[in-house]
């Protein structure tokens, strides 16, 4: 490791957070999506969905907060995207800093600002009525869980915006992410959904995170649930990262 890296990825993560201070709108279009949600669901569906709690909102945060992290990182994709295009690696490896430190800049402005936007909608869902009974060590657990998540897919964008061909094609890999909240306990019991349905909402990632994020914030035994849900968050960070450091060095 070069003996600079973490002085050169300073540089590079400031770098890269004066893009996103010049450019609030990010945050604030990552943050109108899911506050949205929470409206709709909250003051309009939340009386026809039964899940068990008096607090549809707190039922919903887990998800919601899930589906801002999936909108966020379609910047990332998008930021490294357009550094490929204007030929900014080329020009950063050409100097004498460590060459992974330009990614590792991305990556970490991807968790600061999508810690930003979560700060935002638990704020606004204060506001509407969300109320937690969970102590310091479960607030931290549940930043510790939704960080994992934010690295796991940072590193899923950082292959999109170094192997799209086009702008559309960087855009279009975060939808399926966004959209699989939608097939998980998210917003209703899985019990509540057809068998075929069920089965996948059970046995995909997003469900065993969203339960283990709502046990901790509701102070509850989080049980085996917590451990699948960090082996998921694991697993899909390892190899995010193999294939999202092939496609970086293919571009050295």
């Amino acid at each position: 490791m070069n003996k600079h890296f973490f002085s050169d990825m300073g540089v590079m993560f400031g770098r890269s957070m004066r893009h996103i201070s010049r450019s609030l709108d990010t945050i604030i279009t990552v943050t109108i999506t899911p506050i949205a949600l929470l409206l709709l669901f909250v003051y309009v569906f939340g009386g026809a969905i039964k899940t068990g709690t008096d607090n549809y909102v707190n039922y919903l945060m887990p998800g919601i907060l899930l589906i801002a992290v999936a909108s966020g990182i379609s910047y990332t994709a998008y930021r490294l995207f357009l550094d490929k295009q204007r030929g900014i690696f080329e020009r950063f490896h050409s100097m004498p800093i460590a060459r992974s430190t330009v990614l590792w800049g991305h990556v970490l402005t991807s968790l600061v600002s999508n810690a930003l936007s979560v700060l935002i909608i638990i704020l606004v869902a204060f506001i509407m009525g969300f109320r937690s009974s969970a102590g310091v060590l479960s607030w931290l657990a549940v930043a510790g869980m939704i960080a994992l998540f934010t690295l796991a897919l940072t590193w899923i964008a950082a292959i999109a915006g170094l192997s799209a061909k086009s702008v559309d094609g960087v855009s279009a890999f975060s939808y399926p992410l966004i959209f699989l909240p939608f097939i998980s306990s998210a917003f209703v019991p899985t019990n509540s959904m057809p068998s075929a349905v069920r089965a996948f909402a059970e046995n995909q990632p997003v469900t065993s995170i969203v339960e283990s994020i709502r046990a901790l914030l509701s102070n509850q035994p989080v049980g085996n649930e917590i451990w699948i849900a960090l082996a998921w968050c694991v697993g899909i960070m390892i190899v995010a990262y193999f294939f999202a450091m092939r496609a970086y060095k293919a571009r050295i």
